[in-house]
């Protein structure tokens, strides 16, 4: 696991050994996952559970201003 981002009590990871497509998970109250592209090309929540709704918003908005960043670094941990 490879912390990619920290703020607002919410620390944004990638697993090493995970699969396809590209995501992130993301660390607060509780987990979410956001899969980097989603169907309309910009991140998508795929799953929340214990997380405050602002945390969520706030998670999201983060990886969609940083969505090109976190693609790169997701390619350079997963080939």
């Amino acid at each position: 696991m490879v912390t990619i981002y920290r703020a607002h009590g919410l620390r944004i990871v990638i697993f090493t050994n995970d699969h396809e497509p590209a995501h992130v998970h993301v660390f607060g109250d509780g987990e979410l996952k956001i899969n980097l592209v989603g169907p309309e090309g910009i991140p998508a929540l795929v799953w929340a559970q214990g997380m405050k709704v602002n945390d969520v918003r706030r998670a999201v908005q983060i990886v969609e201003n940083q969505q090109d960043a976190f693609l790169a670094k997701w390619r350079e941990i997963h080939g």
